[in-house]
């Protein structure tokens, strides 16, 4: 097993970090109720891409 000689410093060890960093998540906005959710994802609502698609706890108890 390799056992390195000398120890890294912390700039050489940060600099190969500088890549690790958390990116902001791609949102969108929903075009009928204006909800903002993650991409190519369904809304709360139940909404995608601006159709009903997913039956809601909501829309049950009203009857739709």
């Amino acid at each position: 097993m390799a056992v390195q000689k000398s120890k890294k410093t912390r700039s050489r060890r940060n600099k190969r970090r500088t890549h690790q960093k958390l990116a902001n998540p791609a949102v969108s906005i929903d075009e009928l109720s204006g909800e903002v959710h993650l991409r190519h994802r369904v809304t709360e609502d139940g909404f995608y891409r601006g159709r009903k698609v997913v039956k809601t706890r909501r829309d049950r108890k009203e009857g739709r």
